[in-house]
């Protein structure tokens, strides 16, 4: 099986490099590479930071690299995403092998990494054509999806190396405070002003359950899957850091689009979880309780949180759009689902049905 739905393209022109001095750098550092450079091609999708394909003769590479005039932040640093991945691969295993990290900006003109390339099947959008996917099966992987989740929860950061990668305890606070601040700062006039969200997250924050390891961004379309739809890779870990993991189940959940959804919330919809036998997210969080043994209580707060963060995401990109700053067409109604989710948020708050 491939990555039949990671589908390659030429490289943009603004994303070009120069493929040689990129086979210099690493050719002393990864073995049998050859004497040629490799061609390159680029994967089209992902907001922030740009991915390659490096193929040599019988072996392909990933490369990672910030976009363009991006120094090291918490969304481009390269050596972070380095390291999380080196520090995490031998005590959770479903990670890429991590190659080489370069700061010599000679080879590309800033940081990059290289690291094996996961083969397997991305679930994205619909299911492809060719995947026969019965309910018996659907629930079944919604399991792995949810035990996979809790098994990177419960990895030891002191053996991973990684104790240091956030600032632990105070989480809660801060993803309320700084989801609130990136809104107010990307705010435009034809949305609402989400005030009443943002106070009721601010007032009815919970207590953590624990500081853990989180991905981030742990959805279905960041997981690689082999031939019995086992989970053989995680994906994207720009994000990853020292967090609540209730918080990070109701970020999950937000783009957990099901079939009884309306029909607004089903356009936000970007990996198959609709089908017949996946599971609603109730019974993802119940699963997660019964496996992760954690006392989760009054789920209102998470869902609220993670589809005002949601909200916020969008509205950034749509910022962009009404900036100036891309004519992506594409982009010039996004802030009507923000106005959704504004008012899904209160109706939540509300008691009534999302």
């Amino acid at each position: 099986m491939t990555l039949a739905a990671d589908k390659t393209v030429e490289v943009r022109g603004e994303d070009s490099f120069d493929p040689a001095a990129v086979h210099a750098w690493l050719a002393g550092r990864v073995p049998g590479l050859g004497d040629s450079p490799p061609g390159i091609r680029q994967f089209p999708g992902g907001a922030s930071n740009l991915t390659y394909l490096l193929t040599y003769p019988g072996r392909e590479l990933i490369l990672r690299r910030p976009p363009l005039g991006h120094k090291a932040t918490s969304a481009h640093d390269m050596r972070r995403e380095f390291r999380v991945q080196q520090g995490l691969r031998p005590v959770f295993p479903y990670v890429p092998e991590v190659l080489a990290f370069c700061e010599d900006e000679t080879a590309l003109g800033g940081d990059f990494y290289v690291m094996e390339r996961l083969e397997g099947l991305i679930l994205r959008g619909d299911l492809p054509a060719d995947l026969e996917l019965p309910p018996e099966s659907a629930r079944e992987l919604c399991g792995k999806v949810v035990d996979r989740l809790v098994e990177l929860h419960a990895v030891d950061v002191e053996a991973a190396g990684l104790a240091d990668l956030g600032k632990g305890a105070g989480y809660v606070e801060r993803q309320v405070r700084g989801w609130s601040e990136r809104f107010l700062k990307a705010r435009t006039e034809n949305v609402p002003d989400c005030a009443e969200v943002m106070a009721w997250l601010k007032e009815n924050q919970p207590s953590e359950v624990k500081i853990c390891l989180i991905h981030n961004d742990y959805r279905l379309d960041n997981l690689v899957l082999d031939d019995d739809l086992d989970i053989v890779g995680v994906l994207d870990w720009e994000m990853a850091t020292l967090g609540d993991p209730l918080m990070e189940l109701g970020s999950t959940l937000a783009y957990w689009v099901q079939d009884d959804d309306d029909d607004v919330m089903k356009l936000s919809r970007r990996q198959p979880t609709h089908v017949p036998g996946m599971y609603t997210r109730e019974e993802f969080v119940r699963r997660y309780a019964e496996r992760s043994g954690l006392e989760i209580g009054d789920w209102t707060f998470y869902e609220v949180y993670g589809l005002f963060r949601l909200a916020v995401v969008i509205q950034q990109i749509y910022y962009r759009f009404h900036e100036g700053q891309t004519t992506n067409p594409a982009l010039k109604d996004l802030w009507q689902f923000v106005g959704y989710l504004d008012g899904r948020c209160r109706r939540i708050i509300g008691g009534g049905h999302a």
